[in-house]
Protein backbone atom coordinates (compact mmCIF):
# COMPACT_ATOMS: atom_id res chain seq x y z
CA UNK A 1 0.00 0.00 0.00
CA UNK A 2 1.26 3.46 -0.90
CA UNK A 3 1.01 6.03 1.89
CA UNK A 4 0.41 9.62 0.78
CA UNK A 5 0.95 12.72 2.90
CA UNK A 6 -1.10 15.83 2.19
CA UNK A 7 -3.36 18.58 3.44
CA UNK A 8 -6.51 17.66 1.50
CA UNK A 9 -9.34 17.23 4.00
CA UNK A 10 -11.69 16.09 1.23
CA UNK A 11 -9.35 13.20 0.37
CA UNK A 12 -9.12 12.22 4.03
CA UNK A 13 -12.91 12.39 4.38
CA UNK A 14 -13.50 10.25 1.29
CA UNK A 15 -11.15 7.55 2.57
CA UNK A 16 -12.80 7.53 5.99
CA UNK A 17 -16.23 7.23 4.38
CA UNK A 18 -14.94 4.21 2.43
CA UNK A 19 -13.87 2.49 5.66
CA UNK A 20 -10.16 3.27 5.37
CA UNK A 21 -7.80 4.40 8.13
CA UNK A 22 -6.34 7.91 7.99
CA UNK A 23 -3.75 9.54 10.25
CA UNK A 24 -5.13 12.84 11.48
CA UNK A 25 -3.71 15.81 13.40
CA UNK A 26 -4.96 16.78 16.83
CA UNK A 27 -3.64 19.32 19.29
CA UNK A 28 -2.06 16.52 21.35
CA UNK A 29 -0.50 13.90 19.04
CA UNK A 30 -1.42 12.50 15.64
CA UNK A 31 -4.19 9.91 15.73
CA UNK A 32 -5.00 6.94 13.51
CA UNK A 33 -8.66 7.42 12.72
CA UNK A 34 -11.47 5.31 11.30
CA UNK A 35 -15.26 5.58 11.16
CA UNK A 36 -16.34 4.43 14.62
CA UNK A 37 -19.63 3.09 13.24
CA UNK A 38 -17.83 0.74 10.81
CA UNK A 39 -16.46 -2.32 12.65
CA UNK A 40 -14.28 -3.41 9.71
CA UNK A 41 -12.73 0.06 9.64
CA UNK A 42 -12.11 -0.09 13.40
CA UNK A 43 -10.49 -3.51 13.04
CA UNK A 44 -8.12 -1.92 10.53
CA UNK A 45 -6.80 0.41 13.23
CA UNK A 46 -5.70 -2.54 15.37
CA UNK A 47 -4.14 -4.24 12.35
CA UNK A 48 -2.21 -1.17 11.16
CA UNK A 49 -0.81 -0.46 14.63
CA UNK A 50 -0.32 -4.05 15.81
CA UNK A 51 -2.46 -3.07 18.80
CA UNK A 52 -4.07 -5.68 21.07
CA UNK A 53 -7.87 -5.78 20.70
CA UNK A 54 -8.28 -5.63 24.49
CA UNK A 55 -6.79 -2.13 24.55
CA UNK A 56 -9.69 0.34 24.20
CA UNK A 57 -9.85 3.22 21.73
CA UNK A 58 -11.02 6.81 22.20
CA UNK A 59 -14.05 8.19 20.35
CA UNK A 60 -13.67 11.70 18.95
CA UNK A 61 -16.57 14.11 18.44
CA UNK A 62 -16.74 17.74 17.34
CA UNK A 63 -18.95 18.67 20.32
CA UNK A 64 -20.81 17.19 23.26
CA UNK A 65 -24.21 17.18 21.58
CA UNK A 66 -22.91 14.75 18.94
CA UNK A 67 -21.62 12.40 21.66
CA UNK A 68 -24.77 12.10 23.77
CA UNK A 69 -26.40 9.28 21.71
CA UNK A 70 -23.25 7.19 22.26
CA UNK A 71 -23.29 7.41 26.06
CA UNK A 72 -25.78 6.40 28.74
CA UNK A 73 -24.85 9.23 31.08
CA UNK A 74 -22.60 12.27 31.20
CA UNK A 75 -22.25 13.60 34.78
CA UNK A 76 -22.91 17.25 35.49
CA UNK A 77 -19.33 17.75 36.66
CA UNK A 78 -18.14 16.43 33.28
CA UNK A 79 -20.45 18.89 31.52
CA UNK A 80 -18.87 21.68 33.54
CA UNK A 81 -15.35 20.48 32.76
CA UNK A 82 -16.19 20.06 29.07
CA UNK A 83 -17.55 23.60 28.93
CA UNK A 84 -14.34 24.91 30.49
CA UNK A 85 -11.68 22.77 28.77
CA UNK A 86 -13.24 21.59 25.51
CA UNK A 87 -12.70 21.41 22.68
CA UNK A 88 -9.32 20.44 24.02
CA UNK A 89 -7.11 17.69 25.43
CA UNK A 90 -9.47 16.17 28.01
CA UNK A 91 -10.99 12.67 27.63
CA UNK A 92 -13.98 11.43 29.64
CA UNK A 93 -14.70 7.81 30.65
CA UNK A 94 -18.49 7.30 30.70
CA UNK A 95 -21.00 4.44 30.38
CA UNK A 96 -21.47 3.57 26.71
CA UNK A 97 -24.71 3.17 24.80
CA UNK A 98 -25.52 0.31 22.43
CA UNK A 99 -24.27 2.42 19.51
CA UNK A 100 -20.66 1.84 20.60
CA UNK A 101 -19.08 -1.37 19.35
CA UNK A 102 -17.40 -3.66 21.86
CA UNK A 103 -14.35 -3.50 19.56
CA UNK A 104 -13.87 0.11 20.61
CA UNK A 105 -14.20 -0.49 24.33
CA UNK A 106 -12.30 -3.78 24.62
CA UNK A 107 -15.57 -5.40 25.72
CA UNK A 108 -16.03 -2.97 28.62
CA UNK A 109 -19.23 -1.12 29.50
CA UNK A 110 -17.52 2.28 29.45
CA UNK A 111 -16.21 4.35 26.56
CA UNK A 112 -13.63 7.15 26.34
CA UNK A 113 -14.77 10.27 24.47
CA UNK A 114 -13.13 13.57 23.69
CA UNK A 115 -13.54 16.74 21.64
CA UNK A 116 -10.29 17.72 19.88
CA UNK A 117 -9.70 21.36 19.02
CA UNK A 118 -7.42 21.05 15.97
CA UNK A 119 -9.32 22.87 13.17
CA UNK A 120 -8.69 20.11 10.62
CA UNK A 121 -10.05 17.50 13.03
CA UNK A 122 -13.06 19.65 13.84
CA UNK A 123 -13.83 20.03 10.13
CA UNK A 124 -13.44 16.30 9.50
CA UNK A 125 -15.77 15.42 12.37
CA UNK A 126 -18.41 17.93 11.31
CA UNK A 127 -18.24 16.87 7.65
CA UNK A 128 -18.34 13.16 8.49
CA UNK A 129 -21.22 13.55 10.93
CA UNK A 130 -20.12 10.47 12.87
CA UNK A 131 -17.49 9.83 15.55
CA UNK A 132 -13.96 8.81 14.70
CA UNK A 133 -12.22 6.11 16.71
CA UNK A 134 -8.56 7.03 17.01
CA UNK A 135 -5.59 5.97 19.13
CA UNK A 136 -2.18 7.53 18.47
CA UNK A 137 -0.85 7.04 14.94
CA UNK A 138 2.17 4.90 15.80
CA UNK A 139 3.10 1.26 16.00
CA UNK A 140 1.84 -0.17 19.27
CA UNK A 141 4.07 0.64 22.23
CA UNK A 142 6.35 3.00 20.30
CA UNK A 143 6.83 6.75 20.41
CA UNK A 144 3.78 8.91 19.83
CA UNK A 145 3.94 11.11 16.70
CA UNK A 146 3.67 14.90 16.83
CA UNK A 147 4.34 15.51 13.11
CA UNK A 148 3.21 13.87 9.88
CA UNK A 149 6.82 12.78 9.31
CA UNK A 150 6.77 10.83 12.60
CA UNK A 151 3.64 9.01 11.42
CA UNK A 152 5.13 8.24 8.01
CA UNK A 153 8.27 6.77 9.58
CA UNK A 154 6.21 4.20 11.49
CA UNK A 155 3.10 3.57 9.39
CA UNK A 156 4.18 3.97 5.77
CA UNK A 157 2.78 1.12 3.73
CA UNK A 158 0.14 0.38 6.38
CA UNK A 159 -2.34 3.22 5.79
CA UNK A 160 -3.35 5.15 2.65
CA UNK A 161 -3.21 8.76 3.84
CA UNK A 162 -1.67 11.07 6.45
CA UNK A 163 -3.45 14.40 6.83
CA UNK A 164 -0.68 16.89 7.59
CA UNK A 165 -1.82 19.55 10.05
CA UNK A 166 1.63 20.68 11.14
CA UNK A 167 3.31 20.04 14.47
CA UNK A 168 0.98 19.30 17.39
CA UNK A 169 0.69 22.29 19.70
CA UNK A 170 0.36 20.41 23.01
CA UNK A 171 2.78 17.55 22.37
CA UNK A 172 1.34 15.19 25.02
CA UNK A 173 -1.75 13.00 24.86
CA UNK A 174 -5.04 14.08 26.41
CA UNK A 175 -5.69 13.72 30.11
CA UNK A 176 -8.19 10.91 30.77
CA UNK A 177 -10.62 11.22 33.66
CA UNK A 178 -13.37 9.08 35.17
CA UNK A 179 -16.03 9.54 37.84
CA UNK A 180 -16.50 7.28 40.86
CA UNK A 181 -18.19 7.86 44.21
CA UNK A 182 -19.01 11.45 43.24
CA UNK A 183 -15.34 12.24 42.61
CA UNK A 184 -13.33 12.81 39.45
CA UNK A 185 -10.35 10.45 38.99
CA UNK A 186 -7.36 10.70 36.65
CA UNK A 187 -6.69 7.57 34.60
CA UNK A 188 -3.97 9.08 32.41
CA UNK A 189 -1.87 12.17 33.02
CA UNK A 190 -1.83 14.46 30.02
CA UNK A 191 -2.01 17.98 28.66
CA UNK A 192 -4.59 19.14 31.22
CA UNK A 193 -2.76 19.08 34.55
CA UNK A 194 -4.10 17.92 37.94
CA UNK A 195 -3.63 21.49 39.15
CA UNK A 196 -5.87 22.83 36.36
CA UNK A 197 -8.55 20.28 37.21
CA UNK A 198 -8.23 21.04 40.93
CA UNK A 199 -8.71 24.76 40.31
CA UNK A 200 -12.03 23.98 38.65
CA UNK A 201 -13.17 21.14 40.93
CA UNK A 202 -12.07 22.46 44.31
CA UNK A 203 -10.08 19.27 45.01
CA UNK A 204 -7.18 17.40 43.41
CA UNK A 205 -8.43 14.26 41.65
CA UNK A 206 -6.96 10.95 42.77
CA UNK A 207 -4.72 9.34 40.16
CA UNK A 208 -5.30 5.73 39.08
CA UNK A 209 -2.91 5.62 36.17
CA UNK A 210 -1.79 1.98 36.32
CA UNK A 211 -3.46 -1.29 35.42
CA UNK A 212 -5.89 -2.56 38.04
CA UNK A 213 -7.24 -5.90 36.86
CA UNK A 214 -7.21 -4.79 33.24
CA UNK A 215 -6.60 -1.89 30.89
CA UNK A 216 -9.48 0.54 31.38
CA UNK A 217 -8.31 3.06 28.80
CA UNK A 218 -5.42 4.16 26.60
CA UNK A 219 -1.96 4.65 28.08
CA UNK A 220 -2.30 2.42 31.16
CA UNK A 221 -0.07 -0.49 30.12
CA UNK A 222 3.33 -0.73 31.80
CA UNK A 223 5.49 -0.72 28.65
CA UNK A 224 4.53 2.12 26.33
CA UNK A 225 5.72 5.26 24.49
CA UNK A 226 9.11 3.61 23.95
CA UNK A 227 12.10 4.52 21.82
CA UNK A 228 14.02 1.86 19.87
CA UNK A 229 17.25 2.95 21.56
CA UNK A 230 17.41 1.79 25.20
CA UNK A 231 16.13 4.64 27.37
CA UNK A 232 16.87 5.28 31.05
CA UNK A 233 15.80 7.90 33.57
CA UNK A 234 18.31 10.18 35.28
CA UNK A 235 21.75 11.51 34.37
CA UNK A 236 24.10 9.57 32.14
CA UNK A 237 27.33 8.06 33.47
CA UNK A 238 30.56 9.89 32.70
CA UNK A 239 32.18 7.04 30.78
CA UNK A 240 31.49 6.34 27.09
CA UNK A 241 29.66 9.62 26.64
CA UNK A 242 30.09 9.57 22.84
CA UNK A 243 27.57 6.71 22.55
CA UNK A 244 25.24 7.98 25.28
CA UNK A 245 22.92 10.96 24.89
CA UNK A 246 21.51 13.09 27.70
CA UNK A 247 18.15 14.87 27.34
CA UNK A 248 17.67 17.73 29.81
CA UNK A 249 14.85 20.10 30.73
CA UNK A 250 17.35 22.97 30.39
CA UNK A 251 21.09 23.12 29.92
CA UNK A 252 23.51 22.15 32.68
CA UNK A 253 27.14 23.10 31.93
CA UNK A 254 28.43 20.14 33.98
CA UNK A 255 26.65 17.62 31.70
CA UNK A 256 28.92 16.61 28.84
CA UNK A 257 27.95 16.46 25.18
CA UNK A 258 26.14 14.94 23.43
CA UNK A 259 23.00 16.38 24.98
CA UNK A 260 19.66 17.80 23.86
CA UNK A 261 17.71 20.55 25.60
CA UNK A 262 13.91 20.63 25.82
CA UNK A 263 13.52 24.26 26.93
CA UNK A 264 16.16 26.96 27.22
CA UNK A 265 14.03 28.70 29.86
CA UNK A 266 13.13 25.52 31.78
CA UNK A 267 9.44 25.79 30.81
CA UNK A 268 7.50 22.58 31.37
CA UNK A 269 4.98 23.69 28.73
CA UNK A 270 7.73 24.08 26.12
CA UNK A 271 9.34 20.82 27.25
CA UNK A 272 6.05 18.96 26.80
CA UNK A 273 5.67 20.40 23.30
CA UNK A 274 9.18 19.21 22.41
CA UNK A 275 9.45 15.91 24.29
CA UNK A 276 8.30 13.40 21.66
CA UNK A 277 9.95 15.25 18.78
CA UNK A 278 13.24 15.28 20.71
CA UNK A 279 12.94 11.56 21.47
CA UNK A 280 12.29 10.84 17.78
CA UNK A 281 15.45 12.77 16.86
CA UNK A 282 17.48 11.05 19.57
CA UNK A 283 16.29 7.66 18.38
CA UNK A 284 17.70 8.33 14.92
CA UNK A 285 21.26 8.95 16.12
CA UNK A 286 22.27 5.30 16.39
CA UNK A 287 23.46 5.60 19.97
CA UNK A 288 23.73 2.87 22.59
CA UNK A 289 21.67 4.56 25.29
CA UNK A 290 19.47 7.60 25.89
CA UNK A 291 19.17 9.15 29.34
CA UNK A 292 16.39 11.60 30.18
CA UNK A 293 16.40 13.84 33.20
CA UNK A 294 13.24 13.43 35.27
CA UNK A 295 11.01 16.47 35.69
CA UNK A 296 9.54 18.19 38.74
CA UNK A 297 6.56 15.98 39.62
CA UNK A 298 4.00 18.73 39.19
CA UNK A 299 1.97 20.20 36.36
CA UNK A 300 3.01 18.79 33.00
CA UNK A 301 6.07 17.28 34.70
CA UNK A 302 3.87 14.54 36.15
CA UNK A 303 2.61 13.61 32.68
CA UNK A 304 6.11 13.59 31.17
CA UNK A 305 7.48 11.49 34.03
CA UNK A 306 4.62 9.05 33.49
CA UNK A 307 5.43 8.68 29.79
CA UNK A 308 9.16 8.28 30.40
CA UNK A 309 8.72 5.72 33.16
CA UNK A 310 6.63 3.57 30.81
CA UNK A 311 9.16 3.99 28.01
CA UNK A 312 12.05 3.06 30.31
CA UNK A 313 10.16 0.01 31.67
CA UNK A 314 10.75 -1.72 28.32
CA UNK A 315 14.50 -1.76 29.01
CA UNK A 316 14.54 -2.74 32.68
Amino acid sequence: MKTEVGTDICSALALLQKGQQVAIPTETVYGLAADANNEDAVLGIFSAKGRPHANPLILHFAQLEQALPYVQAFPEVFKSLAKHFCPGPLTFIVPKSSLVSALITGGQTTVAIRFPKHPMMQQLLNDLGRPLAAPSANLYGQLSPTTAAHVFAQLQGRIPYILDGGACTEGLESTIIGFENDRVLIYRYGSITPEQLAAHLGYTPEAKVHEHGGVLTSGMVKHHYATQTPLYLGLKPQENTSQTLQILLQDHPNVAEPKMILSDSGSLVEAAQNLYATLHLADQKGLQRIFVETFPDEGLGAAMNDRLSRAAAKFQ
